[in-house]
């Protein structure tokens, strides 16, 4: 198991250093200080999980969440020192997995890594299905690649993730609780408005924007319902 730090306090990288060496000693740890390093490590090092800090001296932590998510689906803990909402809803929106605002206890982080680890590393049923063959929209889940007019339509991982569960329920309303659980682990590190924001996206991305959608309808008050394209 390997863990890339993208911190640039050397405090922080020693604290969890040390952390991991005590709680999860066959951990591999690799460390930067740097956002564009940071980068660079993900396609020559390939960790298995990712802790970014938002405040880098060379960029923002959201551009470089930005150029990782174009590189992997890694699983991505932010650390953050803002506490306003918006960072963190932005953070998740963009494909992090989790985030832990600073100050914060280094086995609380550890927990959050084992559990978002736990939660990645399970492998979805639809990975064995043939691809899915709907009109002009093609899933094909060994990949986790989605068209559109034989287009591939580039879906965030967590994109990927809310429209496979709407998928895998066909025909059939899934609540936003569900999506949640589902999606992120946990209902609590998402509202009902990102989750909105995720559902406009996918209808952006998939040409789903006539009044009412026609794939992706909505269940006022309850959730979401994938309706397959003739």
């Amino acid at each position: 198991m390997k863990v890339l730090f993208i911190e640039d306090s050397p405090e922080i990288v020693n604290t969890l250093s040390l952390t991991f060496k005590l709680r999860w000693p066959e951990a591999i740890l690799i460390s930067t200080d740097k956002g564009a390093k940071g980068i660079e490590m993900v396609k020559t090092e390939s960790p298995d999980i990712v802790i970014l800090d938002i405040n880098l001296p060379d960029m923002s932590g959201f551009k470089a969440l930005e150029h990782i998510r174009l590189l992997s689906g890694v699983p991505i803990i932010i650390l953050t020192i803002r506490e306003e909402e918006v960072d963190k809803v932005r953070g998740l929106e963009m494909g992090a997995d989790d985030y832990i605002t600073k100050p914060f206890s280094p086995l609380d982080l550890l927990a959050r890594v084992k559990a978002v680890l736990r939660r990645t590393s399970m492998p979805y049923p639809e990975e064995e299905l043939p691809p899915l063959v709907a009109g002009d929209l093609t899933i094909d889940f060994s990949t986790r690649e989605v068209f559109l007019s034989h287009q591939r339509v580039h879906l965030t991982p967590n994109e990927y993730k809310v429209f496979c569960c709407l998928v895998r329920n066909e025909g059939r309303v899934v609540t936003q609780e569900t999506l949640k659980q589902q999606v992120w682990g946990s209902a609590k590190y998402v509202d009902a408005g990102t989750l909105k924001k995720y559902i406009y996206q996918l209808r952006t991305k998939l040409g789903d924007t006539s009044d009412p959608p026609q794939i992706i309808l909505s269940e006022r008050g309850v959730g979401y319902k994938f309706i397959k394209p003739e």
